[in-house]
């Protein structure tokens, strides 16, 4: 070995020995020419300094070094002179005079410091992002991400969890995002796909009898990009035999506490028993099927009142089968006309005509729509809202969904606002009793609000009235954000097959999409649900960073490119002979 220990290694108890470190130049100093190095490694840094009398050769090689230099040093350990310790330093109490100096690699100029926390724009960092990973902040993020997911590999392996690594090359089935086509050469015409998610694969390991199973899944959806997606990511993938869906919760809430309590220890838990929600009432009170429970601002439903009043957009969403929801902002009678229509626009991203408020003054209510209500409607809405001079309430009325959500995100812009959310509390909840089917506005046809496969709450309300029935599914939120998310599994071939009819799919293209599936059922498949937790998004947050390629090695851009390998690219004209494949674009 070059080395005999780490830049992180030494202390005073190593004084008086002879040790070789190995790393680069983090930061090189003359003084009155005695030159210090900071020499880095992934551990850590040591001082060296040099001797220009008595190991002059030495010194002349270090007075040639600059930053980024990879060196191998060897020398004695000492005492830094007194007043001199660095006490920020792990190795800050000892420095290593340099008797023998070794250039392993010259470097050329970096295009940015590595030894610097300077704001540096993002697509230089990832185009040189091996350079990039050199600095602390990341460095330490990669460092977390290995510890998180060993921790979480130790705790299941104790609980009699199996790690299974499933395939990467798979069978097309789209289940709602896009997927990766991949040409096989062996089979001219015909695809593998990467997998959106090993569910498939994870249920028929519990059809072979692996009733505990999990896995550092990679996963591909060919999708928008924002600051939570990436094209490929990494999950936690769980399935389990047997079980009910509060036995999931339970083990994943477990685990969840226990990875908090190790990595997240600056963060409170608002509560260590996790809240449960149904997906009404998340939506009901806070306008989001992940709600932000660090703060209160809960919204209630006004639409009986509303009604009555002679303002027609309230009168005639409820009248349409809609709603009218309101949201008391304490202390919110100070925000400027410019801050309302801030919001206002905000609601109307979410498809909200607008948003109606009321401001409750001493004496006094002002607002563009007070005049369309009696005293007594309007007494009844500073009831139901709970609202006292000096608040605002906002008023969205539509159909439930576009509602709720719309002054859900009111909601968030207005504790933002406030600085209601408290960085440092960890507020988590489940949410369960999802929609089985939700409504395609363009087919008029109902789809499966997560797959295909989510078992419904009772089997009954798929024959009488399936656009009402519930999944068997619950998601595990937290601080606003869906951490993860999962379901109940059908086991049942006769279950699957009505799924698949109400969804439109026919026997034929049953069979061709998930025959595999469909006969696995029949060998006797036990009962089983999983989850999948969405790892990248945990790491972020608890590296308290604001999206997720600060805490993956080598990630793509916003617009899903890879700056660093130029991916994607052009190929050959022969390998895509070799494949069979014909590109029919014109260059611009």
């Amino acid at each position: 070995m070059h080395r005999t220990c780490t830049c992180n290694d030494l202390s005073k108890k190593f004084v008086g020995q002879e040790v070789t470190l190995c790393g680069w130049v983090n930061r090189r100093r003359d003084h009155g020419g005695v030159i210090f190095i900071d020499l880095r490694d992934r551990y850590g840094l040591t001082q060296i300094v040099s001797d220009p009398v008595n190991f002059k050769e030495a010194h002349e090689a270090m007075n040639d070094v600059r930053t980024e230099f990879v060196l191998e040093v060897t020398g004695k350990v000492r005492a830094r002179p007194d007043g001199q310790a660095n006490k920020n330093l792990a190795t800050g109490e000892v420095e290593v005079l340099v008797t023998k100096l070794k250039v392993l690699n010259a470097a050329k100029t970096t295009p940015f410091e590595i030894d610097q926390d300077k704001e540096i724009n993002e697509e230089m960092r990832l185009k040189y992002r091996y350079l990039d990973l050199r600095r602390p902040k990341l460095k330490a993020n990669i460092i977390l991400r290995h510890k998180v997911i060993k921790f979480i590999r130790d705790f299941l392996d104790r609980e009699n969890f199996l790690e299974i690594e499933t395939p990467i090359l798979v069978k097309g089935t789209p289940e709602g995002s896009r997927e990766y086509l991949v040409p096989s050469r062996l089979y001219p015409g015909n695809f593998y796909v990467l997998p959106q998610s090993p569910q498939q694969l994870k249920q028929l390991l519990m059809v072979a009898g692996f009733d505990r199973y999990f896995q550092i899944a990679r996963c591909f959806r060919d999708e928008d990009q924002r600051g939570d997606r990436q094209p490929e990511f990494t999950q936690l993938d769980m399935e389990m035999s047997f079980i009910e869906m509060e036995d999931i919760m339970k083990i994943n809430e477990n685990l969840m506490i226990e990875v908090v309590k190790h990595f997240a220890k600056h963060k409170k838990l608002k509560k260590e028993k996790f809240p449960i929600l149904t997906y009404e009432e998340a939506m009901n009170k806070y306008g989001s099927d992940k709600p932000d429970l660090r703060f209160e601002m809960p919204m209630v439903d006004v639409s009986e009142v509303a009604q009555k009043c002679e303002f027609s957009v309230f009168k005639s969403a409820v009248e349409s089968g809609g709603c009218v929801k309101a949201l008391k902002v304490h202390g919110g009678a100070k925000f400027t006309r410019k801050e309302i229509d801030e919001f206002t626009e905000i609601a109307k991203i979410y498809e909200a005509r607008g948003l109606a408020y009321i401001v409750v003054e001493e004496g006094n209510i002002k607002s563009p729509i007070v005049k369309y209500f009696k005293e007594d409607e309007m007494k009844k809405i500073l009831e139901l809202t709970g609202a006292k001079v000096g608040d605002i309430v906002f008023f969205a009325a539509d159909k439930f969904k576009i509602a709720c959500e719309a002054l859900g995100h009111v909601r968030l812009a207005v504790a933002e606002k406030l600085k209601l959310p408290d960085p440092n509390l960890f507020a988590f909840c489940w949410v369960i009793d999802f929609p089985m089917f939700e409504e395609n506005e363009e087919t008029g046809k109902l789809d499966a609000v997560h797959h295909p496969f989510t078992a419904p709450k009772k089997f009954e309300d798929l024959e009488k009235s399936p656009e009402k029935a519930l999944a068997k599914a619950y998601d595990i939120v937290l601080n606003g954000t869906e951490i993860g998310g999962g379901s109940i599994r059908i086991h049942d071939r006769k279950v699957q097959k009505r799924i698949f009819d109400i969804l439109g799919i026919s026997d034929e293209d049953a069979e061709r999409r998930f025959g595999h599936m469909l006969e696995a059922f029949q060998f006797g498949a036990p009962p089983h649900g999983g989850i999948a937790w969405g790892l990248d998004r945990l790491v972020m947050i608890f590296a308290d960073e604001p999206n997720i390629r600060e805490v993956i090695a080598f990630p793509k851009d916003s617009r899903a490119k890879d700056l660093m390998l130029g991916a994607p690219s052009e190929m050959p004209n022969e390998q895509l002979a070799e494949l069979h494949v014909k590109i029919d674009i014109k260059k611009k």
